[in-house]
């Protein structure tokens, strides 16, 4: 069960830790108080005084981009990830928000897998968008058709 709250600048400290331990190519202090300045939909799981996990989303109109969701190391694969998404997209329903879309990068096929359970299609392909050991990936271009009615499915 995730316990989301909205994000602090308090909380980026926690939250940079979990992005360096998870991800081959972390976001940046900058780049988490950007999204805040910039009132995005920041978003950390908290429970007994732990940050677990964060969501970032941005919206535009009636869109929002899902920019960043991120689960501690020691909390992953028990289906805090799939929670907190699926509230994440709860609360982008509460905004109005018709429509999410997100990049995942191709090799990632734990999060595919993630995002097609809750609703996402693939929508297309960004050749060489993210970096990786050998130069760079493709990232899968996908959205979520929201219905206002998000309970493990969209």
């Amino acid at each position: 069960m995730a316990i989301l709250r909205d994000m602090t600048p308090d909380d980026v400290d926690a939250v940079l830790a979990i992005e360096q331990a998870v991800q081959p190519y972390p976001w940046t202090r900058g780049n988490f108080t950007d999204a805040l300045t910039n009132r995005y939909v920041c978003c950390v799981d908290e429970a007994d005084g732990e940050i677990r996990g964060h969501a970032i989303l941005m919206p535009v109109v009636e869109d929002a981009e899902l920019l960043s969701i991120a689960v501690a190391a020691g909390h992953q694969r028990k289906g805090l990830g799939r929670a907190m998404l699926l509230d994440v997209l709860d609360v982008a329903c509460a905004k109005n928000i018709l429509r999410v879309f997100l990049e995942v990068r191709a090799s990632n096929a734990a999060a595919l897998a993630l995002y097609q359970s809750a609703g996402f299609i693939r929508i297309g392909v960004r050749r060489g968008y993210y970096q990786n050991a050998s130069g760079s990936e493709d990232a899968i271009t996908m959205v979520c058709e929201l219905t206002g009615e998000i309970d493990g499915q969209v």
